[in-house]
């Protein structure tokens, strides 16, 4: 049997059944979204069902080139892949244009490419490349604070577009890092910001910096009160209390409308017909189904187009609404399957370019799982991020592939040696 024989013979079959599955799935939802019985006259690849199609048929054609290419094609060249990347970034920010307020896409004639998607693809390699590097010591912050600026240079790009969600999912190589050897430090920091975020929002601004001056006093107090310590509680003091000062003052320059919709995450405004108008409609949909939901191709929340971008942002409310609860558990269920497959095989490569580049893929589906339905149940705000290989549209699906399938690939390749 030849290499590729061999490769494909070892490919790990659930994480394909799986992924087969989703991509299905989703296209039956996204023909349920547009479903009208009145004016449905056959299939047209005008529709955006009919669109998916076409893009799943070219996801499945770079699944196949993924597995049949020498791995060599995606490990060596990681690093041009994401000078391509960066380049790609850049050119949007000039020459892109501009959808639903974020200049994210590059017009290609009749088809739109989305940068911020494949540079994940590329990202993921080029990191999982220098992670894995042998003569590395990650639990150098030296050498933490490089490797999350890999990351760090395209979130920073995609923020310019501006598009928070797609900058957010960057986020998810912090796992890898921390599987890697990062201080577990570091994640209680990040905690901890985000606390202070939220509360810098919620709590008057002088009963906040009170209670940091108390926490600080305490922390000085239970450990030996040195001068070293005492400064140390003193920088803590100022850094937090700067650091919340700065989360007022950068919310006082947010337009109006991205104030509201802060506003209404946090339960400071009501809002239905405005700024909360996507979630309210969204959460009514989802409790609509109830167990066991009104039937495939009968929401009417759907069908009235009560949830905008329901193809998009908002499908799993579709879920909800046609396969009630039962439903939402059964695919929450199977991306909770994918996760776990995913690190469990990361766990066991034999090469640390492959077990990284498997924790960096298994972070970027768990943020995106975990930001698209927690927005759509109304526990996050709306920022706009796809739900992998379920929501509408070719560049995320293609991306979503690509970073899945490599993996595969070199776990195959791996069970074939």
């Amino acid at each position: 049997m030849g290499t590729i024989g061999k490769t494909l013979k070892n490919m790990d079959k659930p994480l394909l059944l799986v992924y087969l599955l989703l991509v299905v799935a989703g296209w039956f939802n996204i023909y349920s979204v547009v479903y009208e019985p009145e004016s449905m006259t056959g299939f047209s690849l005008a529709t955006r069902y009919g669109k998916q199609l076409v893009f799943i048929g070219f996801a499945l054609l770079m699944a196949v080139f993924v597995m049949i290419a020498d791995l060599r094609v995606f490990t060596q060249f990681a690093y041009l892949y994401y000078g391509i990347g960066i380049l790609l970034l850049l050119a949007v920010l000039v020459v892109g244009a501009e959808i639903s307020g974020a200049k994210s896409w590059i017009k290609l004639g009749p088809l739109s490419m989305q940068p911020s998607e494949f540079a994940k693809v590329a990202t993921c390699l080029a990191f999982a490349k220098y992670v894995s590097e042998p003569a590395l010591n990650m639990k150098r912050p030296r050498t933490q604070l490089i490797a999350a600026l890999w990351f760090l240079i395209p979130m920073l790009l995609i923020l310019m577009q501006p598009d928070a969600g797609s900058a957010l999912v960057f986020l998810a190589f912090v796992l890898p890092l921390y599987r890697e050897g990062m201080s577990g430090w570091v994640l209680v920091t990040g905690l901890v910001a985000v606390a202070l975020f939220v509360a810098a929002l919620l709590v008057n601004r002088y009963v906040l910096i009170g209670f940091i001056s108390l926490v600080s006093a305490f922390l000085v107090w239970r450990n030996k009160r040195t001068l070293k310590n005492i400064v140390l509680g003193i920088l803590l003091f100022l850094t937090c209390s700067l650091y919340t000062l700065g989360v007022e003052y950068a919310f006082n320059h947010l337009s109006p409308h991205q104030q509201t919709r802060i506003n209404v995450l946090l339960g400071k405004e009501q809002d239905i017909h405005g700024a909360g108008y996507n979630v309210n409609q969204s959460k009514i949909a989802i409790g609509s189904g109830g167990v066991w939901g009104k039937g495939y191709l009968q929401g009417t929340q759907t069908k009235l187009n009560f949830v905008p971008e329901q193809s998009t942002d908002f499908i799993f409310c579709t879920v909800g609404e046609e396969w009630g609860w039962a439903g939402c558990t059964f695919f929450l269920g199977t991306y909770l399957f994918l996760l776990l497959r995913l690190i469990r095989l990361a766990e066991r490569q034999k090469s640390p370019y492959a077990r990284v580049y498997g924790y960096g893929v298994a972070g970027i589906f768990f943020l995106h799982l975990f930001v698209n339905v927690g927005m759509t149940i109304g526990l996050l705000p709306v920022i706009g991020i796809p739900l992998p290989f379920f929501s509408y549209g070719g560049s995320s699906l293609w991306a979503f592939t690509l970073l899945l399938f490599i993996f595969i690939k070199m776990d195959a390749r791996q069970r074939s040696l």
